[in-house]
């Protein structure tokens, strides 16, 4: 019964030893699942649609308080998205420290680096999903304008649809990049609104900060495709929002003590 007992030890160490280590792909379902398979990420998937439509509604409805061209009605719905979307990004990053159950995951995976891909993986599929649905919603707008009887523009080039898209996904790496650094769900979601907020209101007096670092005119750029002359002013706003505070947020997950 002894030798029977010892024999299998050997072949215990062997299968843990050549256990490989948890796909990517794995790695993305489960935080794909975490961002969009619970009932608050639901709701609030749910209220970003409802918001995009809303706000679709506007031009349709009072066509004077918005030009009246494919364009804008794109623009309206990315404006539509992007009031909520960032806060399911910035879940996805949160919600772990939050609820201190962020030793489970790297205890699965001791390897941060992958985790926070796989969360930066999905945070991009978001983007691009919601894009895809803005674009929709933008389309039904158009649709339901020209059924009412009235022409609007045909300014939609490929350059204005990627910089709708650039925008949209600006916006949720604007979130995951506060996430990622804050570590706290209610303190990133209150900074995604104050501080683009409070950055407007300085803008309004300093041209300087207007120029170069409120996201409401530099991002703006972008969503209406003008790059002329500003291509220095984006790519400053994008590092301050976007780059700096992921790269902060990336070194302190690695760093954090969870214990």
């Amino acid at each position: 019964m002894t030798t029977s007992m010892f024999s299998r030890i050997p072949d215990i160490d062997a299968a843990q030893s050549t256990a490989g280590p948890i796909p990517f792909v794995r790695l993305v379902r489960v935080e794909w699942a975490k961002a969009t398979d619970t009932r608050s990420a639901r709701w609030l998937l749910a209220l970003v649609a409802l918001s995009t439509i809303a706000m679709m509604l506007v031009p349709v409805v009072a066509p004077t308080t918005f030009e009246q061209t494919d364009a804008s009605y794109l623009r309206v719905a990315a404006l539509g998205l992007t009031i909520l979307l960032p806060v399911v990004a910035i879940l996805l990053l949160t919600g772990e420290w939050s609820q201190r159950s962020i030793m489970i995951t790297f205890t699965q995976e001791p390897r941060r680096i992958r985790v926070v891909n796989a969360k930066l993986a999905v945070s991009m599929v978001l983007g691009a999903g919601a894009a895809v649905f803005g674009g929709a919603v933008a389309a039904a707008g158009i649709g339901l304008a020209a059924a009412s009887g009235r022409t609007l523009g045909a300014n939609l080039t490929v350059g204005a649809i990627a910089g709708y898209v650039l925008f949209v996904i600006l916006n949720v790496f604007g979130g995951v990049a506060l996430g990622a650094l804050l570590q706290n769900s209610a303190a990133a979601v209150a900074a995604s609104f104050a501080l683009p907020a409070a950055f407007a209101l300085l803008g309004a007096a300093s041209p300087l900060v207007s120029d170069w670092i409120d996201m409401s005119s530099t991002w703006n750029w972008v969503l209406e495709n003008d790059w002329a002359g500003h291509v220095p002013q984006i790519a400053f706003s994008v590092a301050f929002w976007v780059a700096i505070p992921l790269a902060a947020g990336v070194v302190r997950t690695i760093r954090r003590d969870i214990g």
